[in-house]
């Protein structure tokens, strides 16, 4: 098995949690079930190993692709001493509040302390 594939699977069911807390921002937001067409699934992301540049290690790194495969739509990054951080794009105005724009929600910490939030933008 290799050393990506290894860290794949030994961090799945974590992936998954993240995934999930970041739909959970998305929903509470309040946008209609078909607005957004693509959704942060473990499942659908690709994964690259990255040099952690501070440790040496090598930190898994999940990201997806928006529809076209082009631009990276979210991430996801696990580091060396267990915590992570991801991001997933929204942008689109606030389904509630149109004096705001929704960037994007984020997420942080460890498994068993995790943290989100959506990441908001005032309309011009």
């Amino acid at each position: 098995m290799s050393e990506l594939s290894r860290q794949i699977e030994n961090k799945r069911a974590e992936a998954e949690c993240v995934c999930q807390r970041l739909q959970h921002e998305i929903d509470k937001l309040g946008f209609a079930p078909d607005t957004l067409i693509h959704k942060p699934r473990f499942e659908e992301a690709h994964f690259e190993l990255v040099k952690d540049p501070y440790t040496g290690t090598e930190n898994l790194l999940c990201f997806w692709l928006d529809a076209r495969g082009i631009q990276r739509q979210g991430r996801l990054q696990f580091n060396s001493d267990d915590s992570f951080y991801a991001e997933y794009d929204v942008i689109q105005p606030h389904p509630s509040r149109p004096q705001w724009f929704v960037e994007g929600v984020s997420a942080w910490g460890t498994a068993d302390n995790m943290k989100a939030e959506a990441k908001l933008l005032p309309q011009p």
